[in-house]
């Protein structure tokens, strides 16, 4: 998968040249699950540019009650039927926002309660990192998601994106082999926890066409979500084609 967050960026027309522009540029490649998640404000105009595209629709943020007096609040119930997937937990959410570990698993609930795929982003601050507390924080995270649940989701009905906040935004990117040693910690984490399975586990943190392959290219790395990179349809789609290239060559491996 390779997901495109837009944030805060465009407005409603230059979302609907965007969303076209990257139509027409991951056309014809095939095995990747692309999408791309705009503001609220874009998500039905550009429902219809992504008719029958193969490019999915998803949202930036949910919350986690389905109606009530929530001013300015997005529910799962108002996004089910036309848009595919939402991502939670988003680190600019955790951290400029207050979101606590427990709100992320309500909306991961609610989300899926309405049939919608979640993206759910973990990952650590530079000062967690340095301290050796990476595992620990990504484990709490997600434990906070399985503690909202009565019972285990399948695999295919949600993504897990790790994200390290130091990463994000900034041009320093982890390393494959960081990325892949925490990302085959998340499966393992997952499988002997709480599932048979692991859901896909994508990497982000200023992903580029520079980088995409070498990360694709670890065993255990399904893809990305990727940030200011998804705002530039031809940069974008080449990210989309190293994915490719990575399904293409674990199949004849």
């Amino acid at each position: 998968m390779v997901a495109g967050n837009w944030k805060m960026n465009t407005t409603v027309d230059e979302g609907i040249a965007l969303a076209q522009a990257v139509c027409a540029a991951v056309s014809g490649t095939t095995g990747v699950d692309v999408a791309v998640l705009p503001p609220f404000t874009h998500l039905w105009a550009i429902r219809q540019v992504l008719e029958g595209t193969g490019v999915r629709l998803g949202a930036q943020d949910v919350f986690y009650r389905d109606s009530g007096a929530f001013t300015g609040e997005i529910s799962p119930a108002m996004l089910a039927g036309w848009c595919d997937l939402t991502l939670v937990g988003h680190s600019e959410r955790r951290h400029l926002f207050g979101e606590r570990d427990d709100e992320v698993g309500k909306k991961f609930v609610a989300s899926l309660a309405h049939g919608l795929e979640v993206i759910v982003a973990v990952g650590e601050t530079s000062d967690e990192r340095d301290a050796g507390s990476t595992f620990d924080v990504v484990e709490r995270q997600l434990d906070a998601v399985f503690a909202e649940l009565e019972t285990p989701p399948s695999v295919d009905d949600w993504v897990i994106a790790y994200e390290p906040v130091w990463a994000i935004g900034t041009g320093r990117t982890a390393t494959p082999e960081q990325a892949q040693e925490v990302v085959a910690h998340i499966k393992q984490h997952v499988r002997a926890r709480y599932l048979d399975g692991a859901p896909r586990v994508l990497y982000g943190g200023s992903v580029t066409p520079a980088n995409a392959a070498s990360l694709f290219a670890e065993p255990d790395i399904d893809g990305a979500l990727v940030g200011g990179v998804s705002l530039r349809a031809e940069e974008f789609s080449v990210i989309v084609a190293a994915a490719a290239e990575a399904i293409a060559g674990r199949a004849t491996a």
